[in-house]
C-alpha cells in the first residue's frame, strides 16, 4: 500500500524579494521528495486548514541560518488593527486557542543566502522530523 504524501504548506510572496525564497527552493525541494510530500502555497492571510498537526515553510526575517518553530512562544504577532494585519502567527495562535490545531512545524528560513546551504537545510530537517512521523 502506497503511503499517503505529506503536505508542507509554504508561505511566500515571489514579488518581494526578502519573501520570495521559497519559492525558488519549492521545485528543488518538490524534485528532492517527489513521491514523499506535496507542497502546497499558502497565503498567510488565508485561514489555515483545520489539521491535527500543519507543516509550514516561511521566511523569517530575523534568521541567518534554516530554524525550526515548534513552540508558540516562539511566533512573534504584531498588533491586528486590520485584516490586512492578520499574519500566519496569529493564524497558528487563534487556531491552537480553539483547539482545532494541536501543534505544529515551521521550517524558517533566512530571506537570503547560499540557497544551497539552504536546500540542504532544509531537506535535512524534512528528513528527521517531517517525515519521521
Amino acid at each position: 500500500m502506497k503511503k499517503e504524501k505529506v503536505t508542507i504548506y509554504f508561505c511566500g510572496n515571489p514579488l518581494m524579494k526578502e519573501d520570495s525564497l521559497p519559492f525558488e527552493l519549492v521545485p528543488m525541494l518538490e524534485k528532492h521528495f517527489q513521491e514523499k510530500i506535496k507542497f502546497v502555497h499558502h497565503d498567510p492571510n488565508d485561514n489555515l486548514p483545520v489539521l491535527n498537526r500543519i507543516f509550514i515553510l516561511d521566511v523569517v526575517i530575523n534568521t541567518i541560518d534554516v530554524i525550526t518553530i515548534e513552540n508558540e512562544k516562539q511566533l512573534e504577532t504584531e498588533s491586528i488593527y486590520s485584516a490586512h494585519d492578520w499574519d500566519l502567527a496569529f493564524n497558528l495562535k487563534l487556531l491552537l486557542k480553539m483547539n482545532k490545531l494541536k501543534s505544529f512545524f515551521i521550517i524558517g528560513i533566512p530571506p537570503s543566502g547560499d540557497v544551497d546551504k539552504i536546500k540542504k537545510d532544509v531537506i535535512a530537517i524534512i528528513d528527521k522530523n517531517v517525515l519521521t512521523i
